[in-house]
């Protein structure tokens, strides 16, 4: 039997023959090896990985694109559709957003759009508004709106930092309320939010009032963001 031993140089064949083994410990150590190869070899051999019939593989391998895909972004966004869509684990399709935000496919939007109210899979819709403040559309602005009013906590703080990084400021008396939210990771993250609106006079008015937050680290940012601190 071959062994991939540590001290054996990783090459396109060897990553390849892996990617090909019927066990999918072996395939998914593959998809890892991918990143010691060349951008350009990697991007080839793991599309056919993006589709493989284990869900471990096909999670490492799409949530891999967010790097690779930059290879062709066409090929990526059929990949990473199709995946957002068809896929039958909540995991994958959450990667897939992932995946779409960090390459800037806003081509995706309309799909992210769907998904976020066909699905009650609150680790997709998390992905999706996280994915929003990465695609910086502006089109994302209603969607991170409604993400606001989740029920899951999680998702309400992937919207309010999608929101800050849209830079609508619109999203500025939406972030008000949670100025004096009781869980201070939420205000942290309200207070990066509002450091994206140096010259939003509201904005800047909340960030002054977080300064004094009974948390260190939240009045700690808020004074580092305050543009007149």
């Amino acid at each position: 039997m071959e062994l991939w031993g540590e001290g054996m140089s990783v090459t396109a064949e060897s990553v390849k023959a892996l990617l090909e083994d019927e066990d999918f410990g072996k395939r998914l150590r593959g998809v890892n090896q991918l990143r010691e190869l060349e951008p350009r070899v990697a991007f080839e051999l793991i599309q056919p990985a993006v589709n493989d019939g284990n869900v471990r593989v096909r999670y490492a391998a799409v949530s891999q694109l967010s790097s690779l895909g930059s290879q062709d972004l066409q090929v990526s966004l059929g990949l990473l559709r199709d995946r957002l869509h068809n896929d039958p684990e909540s995991d994958v399709k959450a990667a897939a957003a992932d995946s779409l935000g960090a390459l800037k496919l806003t081509e995706a939007f309309e799909d992210l759009q769907a998904l976020y109210h066909q699905t009650s899979e609150w680790l997709i819709q998390f992905s999706i508004a996280a994915a929003l403040g990465e695609l910086g559309d502006p089109r994302g602005f209603d969607l991170l709106t409604e993400a606001l009013k989740s029920e899951n906590e999680l998702v309400r703080t992937a919207a309010i930092g999608a929101l800050g990084e849209l830079r609508d400021s619109r999203a500025v008396p939406l972030l008000a309320p949670f100025v004096t939210d009781a869980d201070w990771q939420i205000r942290y993250r309200v207070v990066q939010a509002l450091g994206h609106f140096p010259e939003h006079p509201e904005a800047q008015q909340l960030l002054k009032s977080m300064a004094t937050d009974s948390m260190e680290s939240v009045a700690t940012e808020a004074k580092n963001l305050s543009v007149n601190a």
